[in-house]
């Protein structure tokens, strides 16, 4: 990026100039954004116009459909020796090549409806804190050091699989004119293809993971208002902001995670099927593709899955700190028969929050799921001695009524889904088995 890009968070000025430029609907050049359109460009998904769009789709076809069909019927080579013939190549190629179709989709629907400014939520961010909005820029910053780690170790399994497999089997594989020359860009076109349909893949998920971090950011600065002595007006308008976020980003995504679901478990059933039937021979020169390509799309899945659910428990956690906000409150506001409370009450409690607050520090670490939205911390009675108990209850009672979370089609994706989810696909795979080896 060069030295003159116009940040988004300019720390020299005042916060209503950071907030103008957070303001911007539309992507300026050199912003913030910048390194991530650059990126965009050069993985060809990038559609800011039409000749870019043009040459998306072409990249698109050329290494998502028409290498792999290539590979497949005419590279197939199904009169090779044992090392080098491909019998899950079909399943391997059909399972990439739907998913990088649906990643491709999804990614330039989202990019051309909304805008990369509008879809990432940074024109949101004009309402956040300085918390939020640095938070957020870090981890956009990280994001593509993410895609990496999951990408690279990835492509270099592929990378040493078919430079073997074109070395020690030039003479088996079909060629046209030189086989040197014929099997290297052979070798390099399915690389190239690998490449392009993983990181398209796994780009579509680190973003979704990007946009739920963003509302993680907000739950956790939106904890601290329970530490402040606000009426329930400005929280319950807080919440509502998020929960409706939330639904925005559980409406782009749900057609994307149902269908991953879909793809992923069926190829997982159509590679179990074909890897245990009779005859079938399964070891790292036959398999070896099936195998890095199942860890491919589960490994997607599983950022999807693990994102959704830990901004759904995030989100869900406000009910049990406002319940225990309200707890605090009432145990704090007991009253003597005059109806004030006696001095030494109030020491009592007093004691009996310093030292809860002792046992905490000193106990046993919790982990990185505990902050100020998920604790066992007391709340001091500064943030709620001016509220009435009414308040409080109702809006105790709307937030266990209205749990927010990411959703598909009005099914919220907790971790009870999850674990309902991983024992269907269980119980198939068992059953599956069980036909296969004529148990059932």
């Amino acid at each position: 990026m060069g030295d003159n890009r116009e940040p988004l968070i300019n720390r020299n000025n005042n916060n209503s100039d950071n907030k103008s430029k957070f303001a911007r609907s539309i992507s300026h050049a050199q912003d913030e954004l910048h390194s991530f359109r650059s990126y965009l460009r050069w993985m060809c998904v990038d559609q800011s116009n039409v000749w870019r769009a043009c040459l998306s789709w072409f990249m698109f076809i050329l290494f998502a459909i028409v290498v792999p069909a290539i590979s497949h019927f005419v590279l197939a080579c199904s009169t090779c020796d044992s090392k080098h013939s491909r019998p899950y190549d079909t399943v391997v190629q059909l399972s990439l090549s739907s998913v990088a179709t649906l990643s491709f989709v999804c990614l330039s629907t989202f990019v051309r409806k909304f805008g990369l400014r509008r879809f990432l939520f940074f024109d949101k961010l004009v309402d956040e804190s300085e918390t939020v909005r640095n938070g957020y820029t870090e981890q956009l910053n990280r994001s593509l050091k993410i895609l990496s780690v999951f990408v690279i170790p990835c492509f270099v399994a592929e990378s040493a699989y078919k430079l073997w497999w074109y070395a020690s089997g030039a003479s088996q594989i079909p060629f046209l004119g030189n086989v040197y020359v014929s099997d290297a860009v052979a070798c390099i076109m399915e690389i190239c293809s690998w490449l392009y349909r993983i990181t398209v893949i796994f780009l579509v998920c680190i973003l979704f993971r990007l946009i739920c971090y963003l509302q993680i950011l907000r739950l956790q600065d939106f904890a601290s208002i329970f530490q402040q002595d606000n009426d329930v007006g400005p929280v319950l308008s807080e919440h509502l902001r998020i929960r409706r976020h939330l639904r925005i980003i559980s409406h782009r995504y749900r057609a994307f995670i149902l269908l991953l679901l879909v793809l992923v478990t069926g190829s997982q059933l159509a590679s179990l099927l074909i890897a245990t039937k009779s005859g079938a021979e399964v070891n790292v020169y036959t398999a070896g593709e099936l195998a890095l390509c199942s860890m491919t799309l589960l490994a997607g899945l599983l950022i999807l899955l693990r994102s959704a659910t830990k901004i759904t428990h995030k989100a869900q956690s406000v009910t049990c700190l406002a319940a225990k906000w309200h707890v605090c409150a009432t145990v704090d506001s007991f009253d003597v028969a005059d109806g004030e409370s006696t001095p030494s009450a109030q020491i009592a409690y007093a004691r009996q929050f310093s030292m809860a607050a002792r046992e905490e520090s000193d106990g046993d670490e919790a982990g990185d799921e505990e902050d100020d939205l998920d604790n066992n911390k007391l709340i001091p009675s500064y943030a709620y001695n001016t509220i009435s108990f009414q308040k409080r209850q109702a809006l105790v009672t709307y937030f266990e009524n209205n749990r927010a979370g990411i959703t598909v089609y009005g099914f919220t994706l907790d971790r009870t889904t999850l674990h309902t989810i991983f024992g269907i696909e269980l119980s198939l795979v068992l059953w599956l088995l069980g036909k296969t080896v004529g148990i059932s």
